[in-house]
């Protein structure tokens, strides 16, 4: 009833198999080699871990925007965060792509669309056609987020979090035509939450007002000038012929 089974199992070992018994030598170094690549795997884990703990403090935003490996492979180019706040959108952009620069600079050819930031999830989850215009999407709120840590007086990762969203949403909109959140009411939003007030006391001042204020300014023109008597009038009149 198992004789088709068994022999398939037969079959298989035998594809792979040497044909002789693992000799002592043979397994002592086989298991020299797995110890030596289960303390590897541990030793990459305890340095993921300290990574994540030191641009936790170091770039919190940045490394909530595209990954903590990513984040300190920027710095790392960059020279230092400073550095990397200081560079625009469009040299974070090509940041580790600078022999692909130059090269086609010197040839005339397509200059690079992306550097690190490739490494990030946005730039695989983004079609053919969308991977440059996401890139540079990406570049500007790394640009962004590395300002924030470099700047900001107390640490924080929400700014990061909203950028995060943002991204998400410029991939959505690539899709559906959904148009997303505009960067200073998202940054005006984090700010007054941060503060513990309300979003829309950090919005900047509607057009509302400012037709107001503005209508104010015709109105006490009006009076003034209603008040003036015509000779005066006609004496300024005549002053600026």
């Amino acid at each position: 009833m198992g004789d088709d089974a068994v022999a398939a199992a037969v079959l298989k070992s035998a594809r792979s198999s040497m044909g002789m018994d693992t000799s002592e030598p043979d397994m002592a170094n086989i298991q020299v080699f797995c110890t030596r690549m289960i303390s590897l795997a541990e030793y990459r884990k305890q340095l993921y871990s300290y990574l994540e703990e030191k641009m936790s403090t170091v770039a919190p935003n940045l490394s909530t925007l595209i990954g903590e490996t990513v984040a300190a492979r920027l710095i790392q180019k960059a020279g230092s965060l400073v550095s990397l706040a200081k560079a625009p959108a469009s040299t974070v952009q090509i940041l580790g792509a600078e022999k692909a620069l130059f090269r086609a600079l010197k040839t005339k050819g397509n200059t690079p669309k992306y550097g690190l930031i490739y490494h990030s999830s946005f730039i695989g989850r983004a079609s053919a056609k969308n991977k440059g215009r996401i890139s540079r999407y990406l570049a500007n709120k790394c640009s962004i987020a590395s300002r924030i840590d470099s700047f900001i007086e107390e640490p924080t990762s929400a700014y990061g979090e909203q950028l995060r969203d943002q991204v998400e949403e410029r991939l959505k909109f690539y899709d559906t035509g959904d148009a997303p959140r505009k960067n200073i009411d998202v940054m005006s939003a984090v700010a007054a939450s941060l503060k513990g007030g309300d979003a829309s006391a950090a919005k900047t001042p509607s057009s509302d007002g400012a037709k107001k204020e503005k209508s104010a300014k015709k109105e006490k023109k009006r009076k003034s000038d209603a008040g003036e008597p015509k000779s005066e009038k006609k004496s300024k009149k005549s002053k600026k012929e």
